[in-house]
């Protein structure tokens, strides 16, 4: 059994069908990304995961458990944290209060501070900053934030939704290296990204989403170079 399993899952908003039957794995210290168009279904697949949404048809598999029917804060106790899409850092709170809110399930209080330090390690700008007000950060600095709060939960598996949209390029990079960094480090991760060709680069395997079906799968670095990949999402 894989570390990580979707299969058949089907998922709707009322009439409309989002996904559709999809089927796909992560193995334990993969980058598995999730590539598709705007409304492909991406992002309801993360949800159904984290458990925000409920499948019409179809089961979720974590670390040999089935989670189909776990609520959102059940997932995060079970070691599975999401990094929302458009960040959604709590305003009003300063940085440092951002970071224990991720960390509100935990229970292992002694081992909280030597995490902190490893966020900062990570971000750095969010430990020369951690009494500003999350509000007043940069649109990059938010997304570390988010991040970072999402690794304050110590997940197993962590679901990335978009880390790269509506940054500089210079954020993007910083952003993919520190993915990478956290991947080396034992995290596994699933991304989902429309920088279809970032997504690529860094990933084990990717899965190409379309219309809420599973069109293509294989190595990061070979869809990377396939040529129908090129044409519909690298711009070639």
């Amino acid at each position: 059994m894989s570390f990580f399993e979707v299969n058949n899952l089907n998922v709707s908003y009322g009439a409309i069908k989002a996904v559709k039957g999809i089927s796909f794995q992560v193995n334990q210290g993969e980058i598995v990304s999730l590539i598709g168009a705007n409304g492909a279904g991406k992002t309801t697949t993360l949800h159904t995961i984290s458990g925000l949404l409920h499948p019409n048809e179809g089961t979720i598999q974590f670390a040999g458990q089935d989670i189909t029917k776990s609520s959102p804060s059940q997932i995060v106790t079970n070691g599975i944290s999401q990094v929302p899409e458009g960040r959604h850092v709590f305003s009003g709170l300063s940085v440092m209060e951002n970071l224990q809110m991720g960390a509100f399930l935990r229970h292992d209080h002694d081992s909280l501070q030597a995490d902190y330090e490893k966020v900062f390690s990570h971000f750095p700008v969010l430990k020369e900053r951690k009494n500003q007000d999350a509000a007043t950060l940069s649109g990059g600095e938010q997304q570390m934030l988010a991040m970072g709060r999402a690794l304050m939960a110590h997940p197993k598996l962590l679901l990335l939704d978009e880390p790269s949209m509506g940054l500089a390029p210079l954020f993007i990079k910083e952003i993919f290296e520190i993915i990478q960094q956290i991947q080396s480090e034992g995290t596994t991760i699933l991304l989902i990204e429309q920088n279809a060709r970032k997504a690529l680069s860094i990933a084990d395997r990717g899965y190409v989403l379309e219309t809420g079906k599973i069109t293509m799968t294989g190595r990061g670095r070979d869809l990377l170079n396939d040529s129908a990949i090129k044409k519909a999402y690298l711009g070639g």
